[in-house]
């Protein structure tokens, strides 16, 4: 892959008080690349993809999209999230509005859609992703898998540049998680670019061009996942995985 990078994060620091979360963070996704990050339970995985998302401000580095740097105090954050989309761990769709709506509201504010075409639009991507005639429901009236597919349906309706996925299986039941999976897996066949923040390794090995391992607010592992979860180098990634595996054993 060459060209620019749609995302490049360049020395990235981040700290809450005198804990240092993120240290020193580089790191590219290029055009139609998935890019997993792994890393336990407070490694940082979440605040990097708030960091890209500029739902929080870095305290050093700069993070680029196509090239232009966003983190920028004349960057505008809501120009520069209808260009991202962003799935929370949590769903976060409005419980006020039904589902049709919780897609439609983002194609509205992101390309500026009448009513009636917005409306077509969530239809067809609510069905693409398996929520045909589901449209008018409450999201109360769904199941966790279904109210998550409604929130990856909502940013990728929206058509943007990349999409930043955080732990979308951790709040669902075993039972639910596959059919989140095989929509993210969908997303990469078309080619979406993604930054994803996982504890799925098996997920990560299928899905992503490249796998990095995020220990303690440092990226201290960035490669293919065969060789990063199979053959890792670093001895940091290599406990981790161990752990996982021994942890599956009991």
């Amino acid at each position: 892959m060459s060209g620019t990078p749609v995302i490049a994060i360049e020395g990235v620091t981040k700290a809450f008080g005198d804990r240092g979360v993120l240290r020193g963070i580089d790191l590219e996704i290029a055009e139609h690349e998935a890019v997993a990050v792994i890393g336990a339970s407070g490694s940082g995985k979440s605040t990097l993809l708030r960091c890209v998302d500029l739902l929080i401000e870095i305290d050093d580095g700069d993070i680029l999209l196509d090239g232009e740097v966003i983190t920028d105090p004349a960057a505008d954050p809501v120009a520069v999230r209808r260009r991202l989309g962003f799935v929370f761990q949590a769903y976060n769709l409005f419980p006020h509005l039904n589902v049709i709506d919780n897609v439609t509201l983002g194609i509205t504010r992101a390309h500026g859609l009448g009513r009636e075409d917005a409306r077509e639009a969530a239809r067809a991507t609510l069905a693409r992703f398996g929520l045909e005639g589901r449209e008018e429901e409450s999201p109360s009236n769904l199941s966790g898998g279904q109210q998550q597919r409604v929130a990856i349906a909502r940013a990728f309706a929206t058509r943007p540049r990349a999409m930043l996925l955080d732990e979308v299986t951790s709040a669902l039941d075993p039972e639910l998680v596959g059919e989140v999976l095989r929509a993210v897996r969908d997303l990469k066949q078309e080619g979406v670019t993604m930054l994803i923040a996982t504890h799925e390794m098996g997920f990560a090995r299928e899905v992503a061009d490249k796998v990095g391992f995020l220990h303690e607010g440092r990226l201290v592992e960035v490669g293919p996942p065969e060789q990063v979860l199979e053959d890792p180098r670093d001895p940091e990634t290599q406990r981790f995985l161990r752990r996982l595996l021994e942890a599956g054993r009991a």
